[in-house]
């Protein structure tokens, strides 16, 4: 008896965009506070990091005089993704409290808007652990906390920033990244270095001492393969943390169902990304 092949899985289906999309919503809950606490702290925090980037770009501007090269750093880029995410979350959160948690925007926004926002959620839980452990690492030192605008900044950009994707990462109901989205984050990371150079052709300045070429020689190969494979690990660990979550979870809170159910919902984030696999409803 011939066996029916497997239906073909389409290319948004890969990306992590089902269809319908996310229909538990994930993207808008938590296993540990109710849809409108998560909004409120995902607001007030995107509301603490546009203070903090407002504040150090006047600072830069007003004082230093260096704010025509303050998005050549990719901390800066990384913090404004985090930013950006933090809002967008937070009024799809909000909105979701006001329609009586029935549905949200994004679900009924055209798929490549749903496709950005899921790849704009796997940076910023992964990114943030590569900008805190690579400045702690290599670019840290006396001036750290050379005065309090310099500390105050430095522990929101270089550790607060892996806080917030902690956060994301474990008290939401988000799924995990699917893997197709470490690749795209990896040429972001590569795109970046042109930004790096372009800033130094046009400023004259290295945004990271150990891009430059006359200073490491043969070691800059290593920093950014480096750079490359601290992706790497910190999208396994957001992974990891993710599908730990989602199986700790409903043993955490009063409210929860099953185990099962828990099962349920990691078999059905496997199967949008493993080929070959059929999917429901997948274009």
């Amino acid at each position: 008896m011939a066996t029916k092949p497997a239906p073909r899985v389409g290319f948004y289906a890969r990306l992590g965009v089902s269809e319908p999309f996310d229909p538990d919503h994930k993207l808008v809950t938590s296993p540990v506070f109710s849809p409108l606490v998560l909004a409120i702290i995902r607001l007030v925090l995107a509301f603490y990091g546009l203070f903090v980037l407002l504040f150090h770009l006047i600072w830069d501007a007003v004082k230093t005089h260096e704010a025509n090269s303050f998005f050549s750093y990719f901390t800066h880029l990384s913090y404004t993704g985090l930013v950006a995410y933090y809002f967008a979350a937070g009024v799809q959160s909000l909105c979701y409290v006001r329609n009586r948690q029935k549905s949200y925007p994004l679900q009924r926004w055209p798929r490549p808007l749903q496709f950005l926002h899921l790849l704009l959620y796997s940076t910023i839980s992964s990114y943030p652990f590569v900008v805190t452990v690579i400045f702690w690492a290599l670019l840290s030192g006396p001036s750290t906390f050379g005065s309090t605008f310099d500390g105050w900044t430095n522990i929101s950009e270089h550790a607060m920033n892996s806080l917030y994707a902690l956060i994301e990462i474990v008290l939401t109901n988000v799924g995990p990244s699917p893997w197709l989205h470490l690749p795209l984050c990896i040429i972001m990371l590569a795109c970046y270095l042109g930004v790096a150079y372009i800033t130094h052709a046009t400023q004259g300045i290295y945004t990271y001492s150990f891009l430059d070429p006359h200073k490491e020689h043969a070691k800059l190969a290593g920093y950014i393969v480096g750079v490359g494979v601290a992706e790497c690990l910190a999208f396994l660990l957001a992974r990891a943390l993710t599908l730990l979550r989602a199986r700790l979870a409903p043993r955490s809170r009063s409210h929860a169902g099953s185990d099962a159910d828990s099962q349920q919902a990691i078999d059905d984030w496997e199967e949008i990304e493993r080929p070959g696999t059929p999917v429901a409803h997948a274009v």
